[in-house]
């Protein structure tokens, strides 16, 4: 995932948990303000010392990348989110937490509806 796509700011974290709206589900929490700067969006990973060790914490940041990178061109544009990792997702596998992300994205209304045919792409 590209750096510019990236929330890394202290600033734009608490802004979002202040003034975003949030929903979740078993796995993930996701926080989300629209953003006229960011283009076309921008992502913040959260994942607590609850959820494991560094290894853990640092696998499950890189799959998350991962899966919104996939599904980038689905993802509404000109918002600031914030995806939060919980216990049980550590123990999901990839095709189980990118659907889990999906569901959540989808059910705070950050997906654009487009068929799936970024799923073709395996590279």
């Amino acid at each position: 995932m590209h750096r510019k796509l990236r929330l890394r700011n202290r600033e734009d974290f608490s802004r979002i948990y202040r003034g975003g709206k949030s929903f979740a589900n078993g796995q993930f929490v996701v926080y989300w303000s629209k953003q006229p700067t960011a283009d076309p969006f921008r992502l913040g990973v959260s994942a607590s010392k609850k959820i494991g060790n560094a290894v853990v914490r640092n696998r499950m940041r890189r799959m998350i990348k991962e899966i919104v990178r996939h599904q980038a061109n689905r993802i509404a544009p000109k918002t600031d989110f914030i995806l939060i990792v919980r216990k049980p997702a550590t123990k999901m596998k990839m095709k189980e937490m990118e659907k889990s992300v999906l569901h959540v994205l989808k059910k705070a209304g950050l997906l654009k509806n487009i068929s799936h045919s970024n799923e073709k792409q395996a590279d």
